[in-house]
């Protein structure tokens, strides 16, 4: 049978550092992911199993050390234009064995690109995290809290709303921050996130960009409490909970950017997201294509493999079609927040809005795709042992984040068609 390397990348892109760590996480996918991912979906609270193979990739291989100066035990992949690239290689690679560990791997180093990516490098936050995550062989986690529970995906429209309805507060005390307010379901918490970046106000209901303010925080600090993971449809390795922070202390300079810049670049972040998330879409697909392979081969029709009959094989190439373009445009998009030189900075309204584009496009044909090959596989494709539902469960979930469809459905049209009211 044919690998999943059949299916185009765009090769002009890559770099031998992307390639050599894509590589690595796919030989620790088959070794520590694969034969145990059942296991993980009943892991969601504790992850008694889900630890260890993450204290292996991130910890002892290092690559939680990736964005990091080199000067400061890191990679330096946050001085690189190919970050992105190199970013979405590994993340297709884990989301083929388990989209969850790919959500909860990327968000690791979500937050950590408002400090460590050019061209808004803060040395000395950089200085300041950096041996939380090069100086141990444990894994570390970080969280992106943005979510809030009054406004849902609001805090993510920023092109309208401008943080006016963010309720997560920063009182300037001196030369300090007191953080107060709720966030909810932000990656990598349920007492997993070792560090936050959290999206606050200076100011309730201001419309001023000035006013919104990306803190970081220590989650072992006073003040701090993470409730319990939630139990989802799927995705039991990315840990959702609440966090609370009550009367939170820390210095001014954990601010990510400063006034205006936080606001601004934020958008990356939501870039970024979007980007990843196209790439777990394409991990996904590209773990069916092999069950799918498996299936079609075994089961036998009038006495061919099913794969023979020409309405079956008009399903299979329709698949392959969708895994080539939804690939083909997830590694485009990914070059496009790379090359900031030739398509604008990836914070700009233009670079979300067609992020967005990708994501929703992808993550939509990503799940009629699926449903087809369900379909195809009749009750094989709801078993477990097949591995195909767990799939179709985890990437509905890719569907519904950073404002869901609805939201990126506005902001494309905002920017394409100049709309004034949305």
């Amino acid at each position: 049978m044919r690998s999943i390397d059949v299916f185009s990348r765009p090769l002009e892109y890559l770099t031998p550092l992307g390639e050599q760590v894509g590589e690595i996480i796919r030989d620790w996918v088959e070794r520590e992911v694969i034969p145990y991912r059942r296991q993980f979906d009943e892991d969601y609270l504790e992850h008694r199993y889900i630890l260890p193979p993450f204290k292996k990739l991130l910890g002892e291989y290092g690559i939680q050390r990736i964005l990091f100066p080199e000067d400061l035990g890191g990679w330096g992949l946050g001085h690189s234009d190919y970050l992105c690239v190199a970013a979405f290689r590994m993340f297709e690679e884990i989301a083929r064995a388990d989209s969850g560990m790919a959500v909860a791997f990327g968000v690791v180093f979500w937050p950590l690109v408002l400090i460590c990516c050019e061209p808004h490098v803060n040395r000395r936050l950089c200085e300041e995290f950096a041996p939380m995550f090069t100086s141990t062989t444990e894994p570390v986690f970080s969280c992106m809290a943005m979510t809030e529970p009054q406004g849902g995906s609001d805090i993510e429209n920023m092109e309208v709303l401008k943080g006016s309805t963010i309720r997560t507060t920063a009182v300037r005390d001196g030369d300090e921050w007191v953080i107060n307010g709720h966030k909810l379901w932000p990656t990598n918490t349920g007492g997993v996130a070792n560090l936050m970046a959290v999206v606050c106000t200076t100011n309730p209901g201001s419309r001023n960009p000035d006013d919104i303010a990306i803190i970081f925080v220590p989650c072992d600090i006073p003040g701090v409490t993470q409730g319990p993971a939630y139990e989802k449809a799927g995705m039991a390795a990315d840990k959702n909970g609440d966090i609370w922070f009550e009367n939170v202390r820390v210095p001014l300079w954990y601010r990510a950017c400063g006034p205006g810049d936080d606001a601004r670049y934020y958008g990356e972040i939501v870039s970024m997201g979007n980007m990843g998330s196209i790439a777990f879409a394409v991990g996904v697909m590209l773990n069916i294509y092999e069950k799918l392979q498996e299936y079609v081969e075994r089961k036998t029709y009038r006495g061919m493999p099913l794969k023979e009959n020409d309405a079956v094989a008009g399903v299979l190439a329709d698949f392959a079609a969708t895994v080539e373009a939804v690939r083909i445009i997830g590694y485009q998009c990914a070059r496009m927040c790379d090359r900031q030189d030739l398509y604008g900075p990836r914070w700009s309204p233009e670079i979300v809005a067609r992020a967005r584009a990708h994501r929703y496009f992808a993550a939509d044909r990503a799940l009629e795709a699926i449903g087809k090959v369900m379909n195809l596989m009749e009750c094989f494709g709801a078993d477990r042992d097949w591995d195909v539902e767990k799939h179709w469960r985890d990437i509905k979930m890719v569907q519904l984040w950073l404002g869901g469809k609805q939201l990126s459905q506005m902001e494309v049209a905002r920017w394409f068609f100049e709309c004034e009211t949305l």
